[in-house]
């Protein structure tokens, strides 16, 4: 028996009429109970299993609108199936390539089904093209409703979350039924969710695990009121989501670094005293690795004036792997900052504790472990280390995945004792997570560690250097010409004469804060560097593609 299922049924049928989700804000809000969400899902449910949809099927989506993926979603679990959210195509996709990794993606979860939905119809053609089979999400809505829920056991399962590696090489963590009621549960524990009063308001993407887990089906779950509009309404225009806090009283959001430094530089642009009330705001979760604090900054100074409190900044970690949320920072306690020394960090692996000053680093304390998540930082051999170490993050747990699933087949995530290594380097300060950075991308220089976050702040700091847009390579990595450098994005990328002034501005500027060189500079267009879908850069695939060019301005 799956207890997520069961909770989200009984959720809809017991107090289903008295919460539910707002959609298409702002041109044309409509709300739909969660007890109307669950009615048209128990027919679109119908309409699968009448269609083929066999127990434990695996079932892909590709839509973008909340109202119709919420209901879609649900019948695909009452119907006993598991959810994949494809990659979407842009407009500046090539459908063919798209349609070719789309296939592979099939292939490697076992579906000959894609749920199309708006705005993506478009693509039906292509889909033919390829021979993917497709029902349309409209064609769904007049099934015969089910009278019960397809039961599956707690490791079935229930949502194929895809990686944000390269979709040429697709790989998708497999979340159990077991996984997501050990995570919401321990979600809400923490959080101190209020069914009755607590309003969630999010624009984050539902094929991302943040959008998908965290603000789809956990308040479809539990039953707490949503406001949700797609990312393409918050890029087009940002302060829509003050403005849906504002009228809709939202207490908890969330959002990767960007999209709080975004909102501050709008916020800032605004005059008029009283036009957004951010006051009722009690949490704004960030799971950005590492957290980082001038975009917090900017969120809390600006939002100030409109009645935000600084506390509600609430730091997190989390990845797909352990379902979505590992550890949650104190409540109300907003950010806080580690300040350790650098020299001993790079060369010594120890985070001793110093005040903030010159040859400091600082990093966001992520708070203790959720309910039924362990965790241990262990060294290079795996041996077990003791407090402000730093090592690879390892977890265990209920909300831990059992595995992924591989082009090359099923690939086990978890060690004989059901430890999953994180490649997360990190250490713990009073049994709460500290973030260092990734194991794979720390750049080692004659024996220091050198972690690409320091030098990506320092190259954010140059006046024409967009906010988050500046990416640490590695050059030569494991070898003993081990080198990096730096990849910005500018509006000045083009213009010989500003070109020039921001690469040596950015050189000496990493150099003041890492004492190193980085072997060239080079600026790009904004809207170059490669991203994840929640908005983090792609360091790996920034080197890739960009490797000639590097290298050209490395000669």
């Amino acid at each position: 028996m799956s207890r997520f299922v069961d909770m989200m049924v009984a959720t809809a049928t017991t107090r289903g009429a008295a919460r539910g989700i707002t959609t298409g804000e702002p041109k044309a809000p409509v709300r739909h109970t969660w007890a109307q969400v669950h009615e048209q899902a128990r027919k679109m449910a119908g309409a699968l299993i009448e269609g083929g949809l066999a127990k434990h099927g695996a079932v892909a989506v590709l839509a973008a609108e909340p109202v119709t993926i919420a209901p879609a979603v649900q019948a695909v679990w009452l119907a006993g199936g598991s959810v994949t959210m494809l990659h979407q195509p842009t407009p500046r996709t090539d459908l063919a390539e798209w349609a070719e990794d789309t296939v592979r993606v099939l292939g490697m979860i076992g579906s000959k089904l894609v749920l199309l939905g708006s705005p993506f119809d478009a693509v039906a053609p292509v889909l033919d093209q390829h021979g993917i089979g497709y029902l349309r999400l409209s064609d769904l809505a007049e099934g015969t409703p089910v009278d019960s829920v397809v039961e599956v056991d707690e490791d079935a399962p229930a949502l194929l979350q895809l990686t944000s590696g390269s979709t040429a090489d697709p790989k998708a963590v497999r979340i159990t039924h077991g996984n997501l009621f050990a995570n919401l549960t321990a979600m809400a524990e923490a959080s101190e969710l209020d069914v009755d009063n607590d309003i969630m308001v999010s624009w984050l993407p539902l094929f991302h695990d943040m959008g998908m887990v965290g603000f789809l089906t956990v308040p479809m779950t539990v039953g707490l009121e949503l406001v949700k509009v797609t990312p393409v309404d918050f890029l087009t225009g940002p302060l829509l989501w003050a403005d849906l806090i504002s009228r809709h009283r939202g207490t908890i959001t969330a959002a990767p670094n960007f999209a709080y430094a975004l909102l501050g530089r709008r916020l800032s642009g605004v005059d008029e005293e009283g036009k957004y009330d951010l006051s009722s705001l009690r949490l704004a979760l960030n799971g950005a690795e590492p957290i980082d604090e001038k975009a917090v900054l900017s969120f809390t100074d600006e939002g100030a004036r409109f009645g935000l409190r600084p506390e509600c900044v609430f730091p997190a970690y989390g990845m797909a792997e352990a379902t979505l949320a590992v550890s949650f920072a104190p409540l109300f306690t907003g950010l806080t900052l580690d300040y350790i020394d650098a020299d001993q960090l790079e060369a010594e692996n120890h985070a001793v504790s110093v005040p903030p000053g010159p040859g400091v680093r600082s990093f966001a304390v992520l708070g203790m472990p959720l309910r039924g998540i362990e965790a241990t930082i262990v060294d290079d051999k795996g041996i077990v280390l003791g407090e402000r170490e730093v090592g690879e993050i390892r977890l265990r747990g209920e909300a831990v995945t059992p595995g992924y699933l591989t082009v090359d087949g099923p690939l086990a995530t978890q060690d004989d004792e059901g430890w999953l290594s994180t490649g997360d380097l990190g250490y713990l300060v009073d049994g709460q997570i500290v973030i260092c950075g990734r194991r794979k991308d720390v750049i080692i220089l004659a024996g220091r560690n050198i972690y690409p976050t320091d030098i990506e702040r320092a190259a954010t700091t140059v006046d024409g250097v967009r906010a988050g847009n500046a990416v640490a390579v590695r050059i030569d990595a494991g070898s003993r010409r081990e080198r990096f450098a730096v990849v910005v994005e500018s509006k000045f990328a083009g213009d010989a004469d500003a070109e020039k002034r921001l690469k040596k501005e950015v050189g000496a500027r990493v150099f003041e804060s890492v004492n190193a060189r980085p072997v060239s500079v080079v600026v790009l267009a904004p809207g170059t560097l490669p991203k994840t879908p929640s908005g983090k850069l792609r360091r790996a695939a920034a080197g890739e593609q960009l490797a000639a060019q590097i290298a050209g301005a490395a000669d």
